[in-house]
């Protein structure tokens, strides 16, 4: 039986924004992800950035005609040297995000406030660490990109397990069957799929349960993807010590499509099973560039024999990416820590490096081989 759902049961699902609109943010890079979500994101925030760069300026140039940013800087160094800017939003390849945000803790000291980084921040628990130390000291906030917390459907059912109507969670799933677009610059990273798309899933199961005691996993290459990679389709089993356990098929794969003369089923659904409720859902990105809100349903036996199915106008691309700016705003107005703190993120960058570990070394793994700060990362260890 279906209800329309009554104003008392209305999830939140939105972030919270910050109050100012004024803030002074300079853009570092301009490719796909600069371009399609975060300044068409900040444009409906009513935020407008100061200034922007890239590595080839006539990008930045365009960007920046069209969403009306009024400096376009040579490069990163000039950028970072401009004295008006508060907060820097960079949005650039993991092997290099790390010394960018080294130069600008270096450049910035006593004035910048904030930094908004992209996931992963950085491809070993070493550089992590070492970013956020230098940031902690310095007194700049660091935040992670880490936006699917701010999808719709992954948020509104954050709510329900806040609120209990799930009960005590059995069992969450992920299924993924879906094409990423690999952009060129993953062909040189050692890990490919675990800290490119699966990071997306293991930040979200950590967002609704918290963090994992024990790991099991298995990869193997995706064939459509031609460069050389271990990582393709990731499988995980997560091991809670209250009984949970969370799992995911991360299925980059998904069959032959179009190209290869075979109609597509992309989609990627979630699912949460408690003693008192079921939730379910579906993502929408894997529709995109079409707008396409993620979806929700739940039952619970605290609120009546009946699927409640909420639903909204916003999708992940672009609208989650108002959330993760805003967060590190309304931290900087509150002198709070960030939601999606680099502190808090390398708890998640441990998950990846566990999942690509159990999956490597055919073993079951404890996320506190990975917690403290002691040894490589797992692909250093093979050729």
């Amino acid at each position: 039986m279906t209800e329309p759902l009554c104003p008392e049961l209305l999830l939140r699902y939105q972030p919270e924004l910050p109050q100012r609109k004024d803030w002074r943010i300079g853009c570092i890079g301009a490719g796909f992800i600069m371009r399609d979500c975060h300044l068409p994101a900040y444009r409906q925030a009513g935020w407008q950035p100061l200034a922007i760069t890239s590595r080839r300026r006539e990008t930045a140039a365009a960007l920046a005609q069209q969403f009306g940013i009024p400096t376009v800087h040579d490069s990163i160094a000039d950028l970072l040297q401009d004295a008006r800017l508060e907060v820097l939003d960079i949005a650039v390849p993991p092997d290099v995000q790390p010394a960018i945000i080294r130069a600008a803790v270096a450049e910035g000291r006593g004035r910048l406030r904030g930094i908004l980084a992209q996931k992963p921040l950085a491809l070993n628990l070493d550089d992590a660490r070492d970013l956020v130390q230098r940031c902690s000291e310095a007194g700049v906030a660091l935040a992670v990109n880490q936006n699917m917390r701010y999808d719709q459907s992954v948020r509104a059912a954050k709510d329900l397990l806040q609120r209990g109507w799930l009960g005590e969670v059995v069992l969450a799933t992920i299924e993924m069957r879906a094409v990423p677009h690999w952009m060129p610059w993953a062909q040189g990273l050692p890990s490919l799929s675990t800290f490119i798309m699966s990071i997306h899933h293991l930040d979200t199961f950590r967002f609704w349960l918290g963090t994992p005691e024990r790991i099991l996993a298995s990869t193997r290459p995706d064939p459509r993807t031609r460069f050389p990679h271990r990582d393709g389709i990731n499988l995980y089993i997560l091991e809670y010590a209250s009984g949970v356990r969370a799992a995911a098929w991360d299925d980059v794969w998904a069959g032959p499509g179009p190209k290869e003369g075979v109609a597509p089923d992309h989609a990627i659904r979630w699912r949460l099973e408690g003693t008192d409720g079921l939730a379910q859902g579906t993502i929408g990105w894997p529709e995109y560039p079409a707008h396409k809100p993620s979806t929700l349903e739940f039952c619970s036996r605290r609120q009546g024999n009946y699927w409640f199915r909420p639903r909204w106008s916003e999708a992940w691309f672009p609208e989650a990416f108002i959330g993760t700016m805003a967060q590190l705003l309304v931290a900087l107005e509150k002198g709070t820590e960030p939601e999606i703190s680099g502190q808090d993120n390398l708890e998640t960058l441990a998950l990846c490096t566990a999942v690509y570990t159990a999956a490597t070394e055919h073993r079951v793994v404890t996320l506190q081989e990975f917690l403290p700060a002691s040894g490589s990362p797992a692909w250093q260890r093979h050729p």
